[in-house]
């Protein structure tokens, strides 16, 4: 059983795949992250009828 040696274009198709998976992996990362401060500040919470009213 003998092993194909792999075409450059598959090499270099891998690296792109693994750079462009890194750079969705911390855009992932950053959006949890931004939205992990904002549920524990607590700015998630609905406006209430009396703040929506005075706005008008």
């Amino acid at each position: 059983m003998s092993f194909r040696v792999e075409h450059e274009l598959h090499k270099r198709r891998r690296g792109r795949n693994i750079g462009l998976g890194l750079v969705l992996a911390a855009f992932i990362a950053l959006v949890f992250g931004l939205t992990v401060v904002k549920v524990t500040r607590g700015d998630m919470q609905m406006p209430s009828a009396e703040q929506v009213g005075a706005d008008n």
